[in-house]
């Protein structure tokens, strides 16, 4: 019987340090690059976009920045690779990515067959639809026979298709192979409507002709809780890209920001010296630094930020905060305590 537990607790003792090494294998392997290849998407305003000298903006780009903040103290070592939505998920699968932020929809199907973890939701959001103003349609119901302008290969496809069919409604879809040709087609008339996630609507209405011509429907016609993800096995890593998102939203919970991290320093608030890194070993837990919250506010901010420079008011997508408010403040974003 000796033998036996022996033997037992030896082959525990290989499987956890197997696992610790497979766990800590990406942090290593983007500490030893010394740059994060993030997959981003590239075409669209507001989540992920380079301008024309290359520098990229968006809130999921924000998250690619804090993850490096916080890994490899410094925000600007990121690569982006530009990903459309059928390979984005073969790019982290295949390692060539060690992050995907790339307005994502977290589904059972996608977190339980692609081999890859969500970490947590940065927006919630929903499918919408666009049309002219001059079809003078006021409501998605009006849309019976209407031909409609979507991307391949996306939860918008079989939203669409399930909104029509559950309102009894006549669908010609025209779909595409990505978002420009998708978006080009609606400007240039092939289709009376364009779908895809009401965000992601307000964005692609500032790359139409006349933007002023065209109109988003009220109908939100699906829940699509956008997040990154990580590949699965590696919960070292999964762990560190999740409380990063999550300690932006913490951040402006506790009203920390990259203004006031400095000061705040010098609080006497328990919750507030535990996140910037005065009081604790939380950065230890991750295998980070201590300051390693501190880093990823002080260079891009908490969320409240994040989401007012790239698609908020201080944006021109000028999107509501709506669902995507802290949970004091009558939304649904909401993060764990660093305790």
């Amino acid at each position: 019987m000796k033998r036996v537990i022996s033997t037992l607790v030896v082959a525990a003792a290989v499987a956890l340090t197997a696992s610790a090494a497979s766990a800590e294998s990406t942090l290593n392997t983007v500490k030893q690059r010394g740059i994060l290849n993030c997959g981003a998407n590239g075409q669209l305003a507001g989540f992920g976009l380079p301008d024309a000298q290359g520098h990229w903006t968006g809130l999921d780009v924000d998250v690619c920045r804090a993850v490096a903040a916080a890994v490899l103290g410094d925000a600007n070592k990121v690569k982006f690779v530009p990903l459309t939505a059928k390979d984005r998920f073969t790019a982290l699968q295949s390692g060539d990515v060690d992050l995907l932020a790339r307005n994502t929809t977290w589904t059972l199907s996608r977190d339980t067959s692609l081999g890859i973890n969500f970490t947590n939701v940065n927006y919630y959001d929903g499918q919408g639809f666009m049309v002219r103003k001059s079809l003078k349609v006021n409501s998605a119901l009006e849309l019976n026979g209407a031909s409609v302008c979507v991307q391949q290969g996306t939860t918008t496809e079989l939203n669409l298709a399930d909104y029509f069919r559950a309102n009894k409604m006549q669908l010609k879809s025209v779909t595409f192979a990505d978002a420009d040709q998708t978006i080009k087609a609606y400007d240039a008339g092939r289709c009376d409507a364009f779908t895809t996630d009401a965000s992601g609507l307000y964005s692609e209405r500032l790359r139409l002709a006349k933007p002023d011509d065209h109109i988003v429907l009220p109908e939100i016609i699906s829940k699509e809780p956008l997040s990154p993800s990580v590949r699965h096995g590696d919960d070292e890593w999964f762990d560190i890209v999740k409380w990063v998102g999550f300690a932006m939203v913490d951040a402006e919970d506790l009203g920390i920001t990259s203004k006031n991290i400095d000061e705040m320093m010098k609080s006497n608030n328990p919750e507030v010296r535990r996140f910037v890194g005065v009081e604790g070993n939380f950065g230890e837990q991750l295998h980070l630094t201590k300051d390693w919250a501190y880093k990823i506010v002080k260079q891009v901010g908490n969320y409240g930020e994040s989401f007012d420079r790239n698609v908020g008011e201080g944006s021109p997508l000028k999107i509501a905060r709506g669902l995507n408010r802290l949970w004091t403040k009558g939304g649904i974003m909401y993060a764990p305590p660093i305790h």
